[in-house]
């Protein structure tokens, strides 16, 4: 495929003409005895591999054509029997252009070390040996200086193949006597914390195969054609319309997924969605939808006849939902005026979901990733209770839903080994470790210990943009990392010169995942382990980031312990007798993959596993592992922490800190988001040339928004607030609502001498603040204004 045919079928994929996969790209020069070479033609072999284990929510099979040591085509999964048991595993269009990133003039070649002021970007190389020596007396000076719980390796999912990644430095410093943890992540923190508090697990969906039984889907938020929630989950819910599904979408933009899977798309405002929800739980409840049965055999605290000991006179769900204690009833008139939403569509969609059973309510994590974002969590959740969707084919729990047949896959086998520093913080408070460490205690989520003893004073960044790009508040990030009287040492290791990497005191050059071993499984869903064999020698000084621990290992004296004496491929050998011995009993061995069998091993699923089943059948019998054992709608753990007007029992309608309904709106009268876009994986492929002329970084603006400050479709804009300030080409399109600007997110941030980002990082914009309960990241409640330039 070359660049024109690329462009046209970006142009088709971007149309909405909905395409199940993508095509995907990779490397060059095989290492002799590497790979298999499924088929040669002429002088260019086949090799068939996973594609790069980055974090974009599937995991593809790639097909790479290859000669004199160049890819030169890349197609994907084209194995026999594509069924709905078991599917080809399709790549996505960013794969696609994979070998422009391979290949990018611009991939870090040699270490390199700081000559000027942090953030400046002048470097100068240095030999290896010289860029371990600094990196291992770092690390032994700030263990020495103020103990191991100063050092971070921080969050961070560019690599996901299991010897090229984060992990590999954390086994590393756990043998040296451990760092700071730190729980949950960026992209699920009130998902995955909330879901328990009703369920009492995480494993709460049924195996995406069953979706096809459903008669009605809600996306709410969900964007599985663009991010990828699972490779194949567009494919699912495909199959699912074929089948008769009627599925609305409910999003602030017309997205991919709502222009090619959706019948009807249904514009909301940013941040108000437990308003539409609330609007129709009222609707469900006073005309008589919900389903009696199942609340008073399997729910707890629907009413006052369900109340916990103690909590009698509490307000209830249904309380909460009807006005009984507040006087407001959550009708969707209410509703109609926070959340945009018409209240005629509010019980049309309300009943439409409690009477087509069964029915699937999906949450998408943008929606979760807000100020209180817990509380879209708990009350999506609520509505399959109460309608009794929960434990039967084609319904849907709701929450995270990891998948029911064993709670999914792993991510990484990889063993990291036992930290010993006990204390952890929440993952998206690493800044505050580094401003104000010795205060932080439980308030500020700290677990393990009372308080830290330490603030963070060096930070080895692996695999991750997170220390400038991905993290919340750019330009506060970039001044705290700059003061070297806070955080001392910066290393970070990459393939390019990423933002974050702008501001190391070290740069360590690491190899692609096509020139290393790997192996993936398949993300949140997916039942299958894919091998990543070495396709290329690592070009000019790179070296993989097990080879880079494994050398800083020898300079500690723990070599062999961190090693075990295994290569890169016995590694892999050995993850493959993990899976064997947990989820995938009949895998066979990493030879007779190699040899035998397609790259790989999944498993067919001709009957999907079903959450709750069985706890439907007889909640008695199976209980949930909730304090009630069965489904929580009012939870008297969030009850006793005695912060009601944050995290409430039932679930609330909370007007976010920085809202259209506030006074920040008289300056800032608009709201924010920044969602995935096609053209990178988070950050991960920004400046890859065929991506950028497909979908070229720009703001989305509504025509009515546009017409009211003179903007013309093309004109650079500036758009600021209290935080920073952006200036970028903008899109005029009626594919947003009014009142509502899009950024994708993952644009390197490239300040100019004003300080003004010229390249369209949101996180300029966005906010530091954290969630109440999860202490997760609400990067997405901004309020902002735009001019025309």
């Amino acid at each position: 495929m070359d660049r024109r045919d690329f462009i046209k079928l970006s142009i088709l994929l971007g149309g909405g003409v909905f395409l199940s996969g993508g095509l995907l790209g990779c490397v060059g020069n095989l290492s002799d005895g590497s790979a298999e070479i499924i088929e040669t033609k002429g002088d260019t072999m086949i090799i068939r591999a996973g594609c790069p284990g980055h974090n974009c929510g599937g995991r593809c099979i790639l097909k790479f054509h290859v000669k004199d040591g160049t890819v030169t085509r890349i197609e994907t999964d084209d194995r026999p029997g594509d069924t709905l048991e078991d599917p080809q595993l399709r790549a996505c269009i960013r794969g696609r252009s994979y070998r422009r990133r391979q290949y990018h003039p611009d991939r870090l070649k040699y270490p390199l070390k700081r000559v000027g002021e942090r953030g400046s970007g002048e470097f100068e190389k240095i030999s290896w040996d010289e860029a371990l020596d600094l990196l291992a007396s770092e690390i032994k000076r700030v263990k020495e200086k103020y103990g191991n719980s100063a050092i971070l390796v921080p969050y961070g999912t560019g690599s996901y193949n299991q010897i090229n990644g984060r992990q590999t430095a954390a086994r590393l410093i756990n043998l040296l006597g451990g760092s700071l943890g730190f729980y949950n992540s960026y992209s699920w923190a009130c998902i995955s914390k909330a879901t328990p508090y009703v369920y009492g697990t995480s494993v709460t969906g049924n195996q995406r195969q069953d979706w096809v039984n459903s008669k009605f889907i809600i996306m709410w938020g969900w964007n599985p054609a663009e991010m990828r929630d699972g490779t194949n989950s567009e494919f699912f819910i495909k199959k699912a319309r074929e089948r008769g599904a009627r599925v609305v979408c409910i999003d602030p933009r017309m997205s991919m997924s709502a222009v090619a899977l959706a019948d009807e798309w249904i514009p909301i405002r940013p941040g108000t969605d437990v308003a539409m929800m609330s609007a129709m739980a009222y609707t469900i409840i006073t005309e008589n939808l919900h389903d009696k049965d199942f609340i008073k055999r399997c729910c707890v605290g629907f009413d006052k006849t369900q109340m916990p000991k103690g909590c009698e006179d509490e307000e209830s769900y249904s309380d909460y939902i009807l006005g009984t204690h507040d006087g407001i009833p959550k009708t969707p008139e209410w509703a109609e005026k926070i959340c945009s939403v018409s209240a005629q569509t509010i019980r049309r969609i309300a009943r439409e979901y409690a009477t087509s059973k069964p029915s699937v309510l999906y949450q998408g994590y943008g929606i979760q990733r807000r100020a209180y974002g817990e509380q879209v969590v708990i009350a999506g959740c609520c509505l399959p209770a109460i309608t009794g969707n929960v434990g039967i084919p084609g319904g849907w729990a709701g929450g995270i839903a990891l998948q029911a047949d064993d709670g999914g896959p792993f991510w990484n086998v990889f063993p990291t080994g036992r930290n010993p520093v006990k204390a952890t913080i929440p993952v998206f408070l690493w800044t505050e470790a580094i401003l104000r460490g010795k205060e932080m205690d439980s308030e500020d989520g700290v677990r393990g210990v009372e308080k830290l003893d330490n603030n963070l004073k060096l930070i080895w960044c692996v695999a991750s943009n997170i220390l400038i790009n991905q993290h919340a508040d750019t330009n506060r990030s970039a001044k705290i990392l700059k003061d070297e009287s806070l955080v001392e040492f910066i290393a970070v290791q990459d393939q390019f010169m990423t933002p974050s990497a702008k501001y190391a005191d070290l740069v360590l050059p690491v190899c692609t995942q096509m020139e290393t071993w790997g192996l993936q499984d398949g993300w949140k869903y997916g039942d299958e382990v894919i091998i990543m064999p070495q396709l290329a020698k690592p070009p000019h000084e790179t070296k993989s980031d097990y080879q880079i621990c494994a050398e800083l290992a020898e300079r500690f004296g723990v070599r062999e312990e961190f090693t075990q004496n295994r290569s890169e491929r016995e590694w892999i050998e050995w993850a493959v007798e993990r899976y064997r011995n947990t989820r995938f009993p009949d895998i066979p061995s990493l030879d007779k993959m190699e040899k035998d069998n397609w790259g790989g091993y999944t498993k067919a699923v001709d009957k999907p596993a079903i959450a709750f089943r069985e706890f439907r059948a007889n909640p008695e019998k199976n209980p949930l592992r909730t304090p009630s054992g069965k489904i929580e709608l009012f939870s008297k753990t969030l009850f006793d922490m005695g912060k009601p007007n944050t995290i409430p029992a039932v679930p609330k309608y909370i007007q976010e800190w920085e809202s259209p309904f506030g006074e920040e709106a008289k300056r800032f009268p608009l709201q924010a988001v920044g969602h995935h876009y096609m053209a990178r994986v988070h950050s991960t492929h920004d400046g890859v040339d065929w991506l950028e002329e497909a979908f070229p970084q720009r703001v989305f603006i509504n025509p009515i928004d546009a017409k009211k400050r003179s903007i013309n479709d093309g004109d650079e804009i500036l758009i600021y607030n209290d935080r920073g300030k952006i200036a970028m080409p903008c899109r005029i399109t009626p594919k947003i609502m009014p009142g509502v600007i899009d950024i994708p997110q993952g644009a390197w941030w490239k300040p100019d001498k004003n300080g003004i980002d010229r390249r369209g990082n949101v996180n300029v914009l966005t906010s530091h603040r954290w969630t109440p309960l999860a202490y997760g990241n609400a990067q997405h409640t901004i309020m902002v204004e735009v001019e025309k330039i």
